[in-house]
């Protein structure tokens, strides 16, 4: 009790003393914490922040810039495709949900950019709390695990149809808690000295990030080790060996997880032009046929038996979105927001998949908004991401190359700023790291 007593009082201390220098920035805090939690809680604390901007807007002074002007254009393209959108009603309802790409910049257009020891504390706290939030669903894990003796609790998130099991709900999406996870990771990881607490939750953060098991967020994961370790740690030059060995003997307790390698083998496996037998089980369910790439891309009518893992299943929405701009007059300004599912529909019955794929969005950031919003929509989100990225390696902020990165990534494979959190999470970050014109955590090449 003393130990944390010790480490909560200061803790307490810093966050008054800053949060009198910038009113905003306990408000901040809780915002960028609550993405884990309940969408009630995280609209809260966004009303919160929003409220603390409005009232102190008098003391606070404009300090717009280039950035943040850029998600504001994408908000506006969104806001004019309601006058050419193929479903009108589903456009209205999603702009409640990226409005945050119009009220976050806004907010930082009034605020003073932070220092880099408000930086620092908001990643320290921000860390911890997904520290805590790790700790939370393991122990949930293993009081599931005493009662239904199912190791799959440790793993993922549960079937579509059962929201609430696997190591997070469903709802929070195991994919973009790894993110959040990831993040979380590297502040602890890139710090020249560490507390045993510190080396306490960077392993537990590791473990759980395995255990999330995304495929794409564990290689690139892994990949940003690598470029600390090998490049750009102080000691990167004297011990590249020893980081060589750490990483073979880390890859190894990787794919020691039957759960974890299993995911990894059903995709390289089945990414062939000859499927996988049909007698090895998807799911444990016999008799499934398990779609390859090829077959994916080139079967012109399935069967309702057919399995698409996820890569495949990626292609094939790939492929029904290249079908789409020849049927469709959509290249430059797109289906409108939110207003290709109906098509995605069609396809599934044009085809014969199992009922149920249509009801999946493309999972692909950029044909997501190629598809809403046309060529012009995808133009403003890939200058958005280049200006990420471009400032992260001219800064030399390891941090914030780190959020680029795994943002980039993460866009292949999810429609990340379609949903609430996702576009959320984004679009606070972004303003954070494109706003301040301090390096948050820099490395130097040794």
């Amino acid at each position: 009790m003393n130990n944390i007593y010790n480490f909560l009082r200061p803790a307490w201390q810093e966050l008054i003393r800053e949060g009198k220098e910038n009113l905003v920035f306990i408000p901040f805090i809780m915002l960028l914490v609550s993405f884990p939690a309940s969408l009630a809680i995280n609209n809260l604390c966004l009303g919160f922040f929003i409220l603390s901007v409005i009232l102190y807007r008098k003391k606070l002074v404009w300090n717009w810039n280039f950035y943040l002007i850029l998600p504001v254009l994408f908000f506006i393209w969104m806001c004019f495709s309601y006058f050419w959108s193929y479903e009108p009603e589903n456009t209205i309802k999603a702009l409640s949900k990226e409005c945050t790409l119009l009220l976050i910049p806004l907010a930082f257009s009034f605020l003073p950019p932070f220092t880099r020891n408000q930086i620092h504390l908001i990643f320290k706290y921000y860390s911890y709390s997904m520290l805590i939030y790790a700790i939370y669903f393991l122990i949930r894990a293993f009081i599931r695990y005493f009662i239904s003796h199912d190791s799959s609790v440790f793993f993922y998130h549960g079937p579509q149809n059962d929201i609430d099991t696997g190591l997070v709900p469903r709802l929070l999406n195991a994919i973009h808690v790894s993110v959040y996870m990831a993040l979380a990771f590297f502040y602890f990881f890139i710090k020249d000295t560490k507390s045993i607490i510190e080396k306490i939750g960077l392993s537990v953060l590791f473990i759980f990030i395995l255990l999330l098991s995304s495929k794409n967020i564990i290689v690139v994961f892994i990949l940003l080790i690598l470029l600390y370790l090998f490049y750009y740690s102080k000691i990167a030059n004297r011990l590249r060996l020893r980081n060589l060995v750490i990483l073979l003997l880390v890859l190894g307790v990787i794919f020691s997880f039957n759960k974890i390698k299993e995911r990894f083998i059903i995709e390289f496996t089945s990414n062939t032009e000859k499927s996988l037998s049909h007698s090895v089980e998807i799911n444990h369910k016999q008799g499934v046929n398990n779609i390859s790439i090829y077959q994916a891309w080139k079967t012109d009518r399935f069967t309702h038996n057919d399995y698409f893992p996820g890569t495949a299943f990626r292609v094939y929405q790939i492929r029904i979105f290249n079908e789409m701009l020849h049927e469709n007059p959509v290249f430059w300004k797109g289906f409108g927001l939110n207003a290709s599912q109906n098509k995605i529909k069609e396809k599934e019955k044009e085809h014969h998949l199992y009922p149920g794929y249509g009801n999946y969005n493309f999972h692909n950031q950029y044909i997501q908004v190629f598809a809403e919003l046309g060529i012009i929509g995808l133009l403003f989100l890939l200058i958005i991401l280049i200006s990420n990225v471009c400032k992260a390696f001219l800064a030399k902020d390891f941090l914030h190359i780190a959020f680029a990165v795994l943002m980039i990534s993460l866009f292949l494979t999810e429609s990340f700023l379609w949903r609430q959190r996702g576009v959320g999470f984004f679009i606070i970050l972004f303003a954070l790291f494109m706003h301040n014109k301090v390096k948050c955590f820099s490395f130097k090449r040794v």
